[in-house]
């Protein structure tokens, strides 16, 4: 070993704090996937629909970004103007009414949930896509009530509905109005059903509490992302609780794939693919509104307001 070391240091100005080169990579530019550690330009990342082209990691994205990914092309926004109005002047660590105006201001969405129709591979659909940055996603009244217009759209032009779920569950804010949503929304799912129309429920990361006891898990077809959390509490809730550690991919859509609670696991970029496949084995046609059918209830003499059949 040599008895003495070059000092490569002398010479060189010591940096001043504040001071410091700045990078020649632009801010912004690229991302690290959190799975992998794959550094991944924004443009390419969002080339492949927000998807790791390494480990498939899926990023979370917007309401929008879902449309564009199952619609076609264009397609028609429904009751965009609805605004929650804070019926309970709620107030934690801020008014509601001011998380409502900063949440509105910085996403540019008035509530978490997007309706909108058009058309997946050609066929006519309705697609409520909710969006997590507005409140974690959660469902209060705007939402409920955009969802249950959604479900009348869709009876009323005879089309399939698509929702895709992403939420912490029922809006605190909101008390018992939110949480009346939930068997608001699944009566009109039960109107759905009667109609023999198709209803295709996705769930993506995360999809907890109200949203998952209710309409989230009752699609004739549920399909999850990839490794989406999916259940009613949280596994930190739930160990806290039972006081036990959680087998690996508890809650996660792998796991309840394998115990039965899904259908399918898709990746994102199958997924318009395999919704338009879906509906057409469901009946559906390019440009055609779905058959009315008439029931064996309705066949008897049974009233469509769900009347019990005569014994």
């Amino acid at each position: 070993m040599a008895w003495w070391k070059k000092d490569r240091t002398k010479g060189r100005k010591k940096p001043v704090a504040g001071q410091e080169k700045p990078s020649r990579v632009p801010e912004g530019l690229m991302v690290k996937c959190p799975d992998c550690a794959h550094i991944i330009y924004n443009k390419e990342l969002a080339d492949n629909l927000n998807v790791c082209p390494k480990c498939a990691h899926h990023f979370r994205i917007g309401a929008l970004d879902r449309l564009r990914m199952l619609f076609d092309g264009a397609w028609t926004e429904y009751d965009k103007d609805l605004v929650s109005t804070d019926p309970l002047h709620f107030t934690d660590t801020k008014p509601y009414a001011a998380r409502l105006k900063t949440t509105i201001e910085s996403t540019g969405l008035k509530d978490a949930v997007v309706v909108a129709s058009g058309r997946i591979d050609g066929i006519d659909a309705v697609v409520a896509a909710m969006d997590y940055s507005f409140i974690g996603g959660s469902m209060g009244v705007v939402v409920g009530e955009k969802i249950a217009r959604a479900i009348e759209r869709a009876i009323e032009t005879r089309a399939p509905l698509v929702i895709v779920c992403c939420s912490g569950g029922a809006r605190m804010m909101e008390g018992a109005l939110s949480l009346m949503q939930m068997a608001k929304i699944c009566g009109g799912l039960a109107r759905l059903d009667r109609e023999r129309l198709p209803y295709v429920s996705i769930l993506t990361d995360p999809t907890t509490g109200g949203v998952t006891a209710s309409f989230a898990m009752l699609g004739d077809l549920n399909i999850a992302e990839p490794k989406a959390l999916i259940g009613f509490a949280g596994p930190r809730v739930i160990e806290q609780t039972i006081r036990q550690k959680l087998p690996e991919g508890f809650q996660r859509s792998e796991f309840l794939l394998e115990k039965g609670m899904l259908d399918l696991v898709v990746d994102r970029r199958e997924m318009r693919s395999v919704v338009a496949n879906a509906l057409r084995f469901m009946g559906a046609r390019r440009g055609e509104a779905m058959p009315v059918v008439v029931s064996e209830l309705a066949s008897a003499g049974v009233a469509a307001s769900g009347d019990q059949p005569p014994r």
